[in-house]
């Protein structure tokens, strides 16, 4: 059976379009107070990871997508560059749902954090290497890498456009 190629429009990123897949975190002053704007983490389930993860060109096509079920996950990049992330909200089961799936283009001067379960494809871009912070648990791609092949689930594969 063939696998269709969806195309997804890539949106800007807005904490309130974003919302239901986590939070977007802008700079601001130091000296700021802690409020529920700063990044609301889930990490206590073992010991956090904060590196810089050099991804290698992913183009704009995915047909897999992945969640975490123990914690949350913050990614930004490196020397102001844009990229584009594929997500879906928690939900029970194996699968999101195929409709939910949004795309959204993330620029170089934020950074994003996915709730528990949240489920994502990318980091996605065309440059040959971006640099990228991330901050998860040491052994999230271990043991908290829940992934579903949406082509042999759905038959289904996605481009982002913009």
């Amino acid at each position: 059976m063939e696998t269709t190629l969806q195309q997804l429009t890539a949106q800007p990123l807005t904490a309130e379009l974003f919302r239901p897949f986590g939070q977007v975190l802008r700079p601001q002053w130091d000296g700021k107070s802690y409020d529920s704007e700063e990044a609301q983490l889930k990490l206590d389930g073992g010991i956090p990871r904060f590196y810089i993860m050099q991804l290698e060109r992913k183009g704009r096509r995915f047909d897999q997508i992945t969640r975490h079920l123990a914690c949350t996950q913050c990614l930004g990049s490196l020397e102001g560059k844009e990229w584009l992330m594929a997500v879906a909200p928690a939900c029970e089961g194996s699968a999101p749902d195929p409709e939910q799936i949004r795309a959204f283009k993330i620029p170089g001067d934020c950074f994003i954090k996915l709730e528990v379960g949240t489920w994502h494809a990318g980091p996605l871009f065309e440059t040959d290497v971006i640099n990228f912070y991330n901050l998860e648990l040491s052994d999230t791609n271990i043991v908290d890498h829940d992934t579903c092949n949406l082509s042999q689930t759905y038959r289904m594969s996605f481009e982002i456009v913009e």
